[in-house]
């Protein structure tokens, strides 16, 4: 049985957990950004690895674990790494990264000395299987990662190629954007369900709103994108690639244009408003593509964007989800410009005539003004850590 792992944000391994059992995944253990987990599909391992990348929204990259073993030395690291059937992998020309290393508490402490080790090995171990003497590296780029903790060693080879945030509709992210991934995770922090309408008050490029409205017509996030698992020597063959056109096949038939979707946006910039127009429409157009390559001609609803300050907002329901990531803290700006908003926020957000009947999430980047939430709204809070900045979501 093959293992994974996959990579979230520091907190929101629980999220990403539950995700993966509605999958069909199972989930086998938990670390601070990390989830290890197995397969449970009774179907060809390519269209797991498949499934994984093309349907997980939270994930930021998938690796499969092709050793787990103990090593307090470097003759049984490098002797493990040169074992393994690489070639079953690679081609000739293949360029092959130790993209990381990360070491804890172990007698190999020395991240560049393991992955010199590492990296000798992989070629070394190619050179003998193709009786050459130096790899070419010509080719494609493949990457490998190794964590060791506490003497045991994983061997890891990324499935993804480019990181999975990187969905394929955002040509440019504008000042300080937030990931797909982390946006994917927030919208799961608040529970919220596509038949409440949705705002974002601070939308930047408008991840928040393209991700609401492709988790809400069910858009699979890897629609228009591939992978790096796809060019590996074993699964290149005819058979293997049907597998993995059916996939994307079925995750275009499954695309939902028939349920009412209201998910919108603004923002004070007018720059910004564009860029998140521009985004969304290409954001929808590669879901539109997905749906004519199987015959169809549905159209993907565009969120909708306006300029407006924040103060201004009105309520256009009943009742909906205000949820924003405000663009002043670590992203922008400094403490006390974060001081100013949040508190202009809270003061809108606690009024009842202000935006009635809705949920807010925010995520404030400084502590110092946490309390603004917590006290005022009573707030559930839940940090996160993504790419080394530390926010804490409350909602």
């Amino acid at each position: 049985m093959l293992e994974f792992l996959a990579l979230c944000a520091v907190g929101a391994e629980p999220i990403l957990s539950n995700e993966l059992k509605l999958l069909d995944f199972k989930p086998v253990n938990r670390l601070p950004g990390r989830v290890f987990f197995t397969s449970t599909l009774k179907e060809p391992e390519v269209v797991s690895i498949m499934r994984a990348n093309f349907y997980l929204r939270t994930a930021d990259r998938l690796y499969l674990v092709l050793k787990e073993f103990a090593a307090d030395n470097f003759d049984t690291l490098y002797d493990t790494v040169a074992a393994v059937d690489w070639q079953r992998f690679f081609s000739k020309d293949s360029k092959i990264t130790v993209d990381k290393v990360r070491t804890f508490k172990s007698k190999l402490a020395s991240e560049h000395a393991v992955q010199r080790a590492v990296h000798k090995a992989v070629c070394t171990a190619l050179c003998s299987a193709w009786k050459m003497d130096v790899l070419p590296e010509t080719g494609r780029e493949y990457s490998i990662r190794i964590y060791i903790e506490h003497n045991r060693v994983y061997l890891l080879l990324d499935l993804s190629g480019e990181p999975l945030h990187r969905r394929g509709y955002r040509l440019s992210g504008g000042a300080a954007p937030m990931r797909e991934t982390l946006a994917a995770v927030l919208l799961q922090c608040m529970q919220w369900k596509r038949k409440l309408p949705l705002h974002d008050a601070f939308c930047g490029s408008g991840t928040i709103p393209i991700e609401a409205a492709w988790y809400a017509y069910n858009i699979p996030p890897g629609i228009g994108r591939s992978f790096a698992f796809e060019t590996f020597t074993c699964y290149s063959s005819k058979k293997d690639r049907q597998l993995i056109e059916e996939e994307r096949r079925r995750g275009a038939l499954n695309i939902r244009t028939d349920c009412l979707v209201r998910v919108s946006g603004s923002d004070n910039d007018p720059e910004a408003v564009r860029l998140a127009q521009t985004n969304a429409e290409r954001a929808c157009m590669l879901a539109g593509k997905a749906l004519q390559r199987i015959g169809k001609d549905n159209r993907i609803p565009r969120p909708e964007f306006i300029q407006a300050d924040f103060s201004e907002l009105a309520a256009p329901y009943p009742e909906g989800v205000l949820l924003s990531n405000p663009p002043y803290g670590d992203r922008l700006g400094d403490e006390q410009e974060a001081t100013a908003l949040y508190e202009k926020i809270t003061s809108i957000a606690s009024s009842s005539c202000a935006i009635p009947g809705c949920s807010i999430g925010k995520c404030p980047a400084f502590l110092s003004v946490h309390s603004f939430f917590g006290l005022r709204m009573r707030s559930k809070k839940r940090r996160l850590i993504h790419s080394g900045v530390q926010q804490s979501f409350s909602g």
